[in-house]
């Protein structure tokens, strides 16, 4: 059979246009075509990637032990008073300081009569006090400087005698009352520290107790050497009743510290 060029065209052009109209068919039967479809692919992608990033989060706050209920910055702390001093807790202090402190004021250490009780001098004297209070978690500065106050840099002249070895007047209740006597410079300084502790907090001693007040004391009425003062007292409780008592101790800390 001969063909004619027109005749060999018509016959592409009528397969061409039989292979268009098929893949038109396939294309919409498989919904290429329909309004919208792009759109709702990427809004899907969009969701799905949302969910991810969700869980992400919610695993990476649950491995970082934060609960992503609460605030990031939410700590919990010990609440302090705006401008009180705690009687209980670490301090900068150093033996030196504690020992400069009690040579500028002059004063003359009162070796002959504190030997016979182990503390021959202000430095032996002023390690007992650090010793004894970081012992039981007291700020060393407050006892030093509430022995200071008490005794007037131990030269006492009150109803205690430096014999006692009683360097915060435990037990003097006035009119003569000398208070608390103790069988060396040691006892002594441990008493007044664990009486110190009574006032700040209700935690047990971590020596055995040696102040006999120790059960009076209404514990953690006085967390703050401010408090020490019955008259600054929310409660009205505290060591002594003078004006100003814990404040003036924490003028002298300040002093101290300098």
């Amino acid at each position: 059979m001969k063909w004619s060029n027109n005749t060999f065209k018509r016959y592409i052009e009528a397969g061409l246009a039989v292979l268009i109209v098929l893949t038109l068919g396939l294309a919409g039967a498989a919904g290429l075509f329909s309004p919208g479809a792009a759109g709702e692919g990427q809004t899907e992608t969009a969701a799905a990637a949302g969910e991810d990033s969700a869980k992400t989060g919610e695993e990476s706050a649950n491995d970082s032990g934060a609960d992503p209920s609460e605030p990031e910055d939410a700590e919990a702390q010990e609440a302090i008073a705006d401008g009180q001093y705690p009687i209980m807790g670490s301090s900068d202090i150093t033996v030196q300081e504690m020992i400069d402190y009690f040579n500028a004021s002059g004063r003359e250490y009162p070796s002959e009569e504190l030997s016979e009780g182990g503390a021959d001098s202000i430095e032996t004297f002023c390690q007992m006090y650090y010793d004894e209070a970081t012992a039981e978690g007291v700020r060393p500065e407050v006892a030093f400087a509430q022995t200071m106050k008490e005794t007037g840099f131990l030269q006492y002249g009150g109803d205690a005698s430096i014999e006692q070895f009683n360097f915060a007047g435990l037990g003097t209740t006035g009119n003569g009352v000398p208070g608390n006597s103790y069988p060396d410079v040691q006892t002594g300084i441990r008493a007044q520290i664990q009486h110190l502790k009574a006032y700040a907090t209700s935690d047990a001693l971590n020596q055995e107790c040696v102040d006999d007040r120790y059960g009076y004391v209404k514990k953690g009425s006085a967390p703050y050497v401010q408090w020490l003062g019955q008259q600054e007292n929310p409660e009205g409780l505290g060591w002594a009743t003078g004006d100003n008592y814990g404040y003036d101790i924490v003028g002298m800390i300040e002093d101290m510290m300098e």
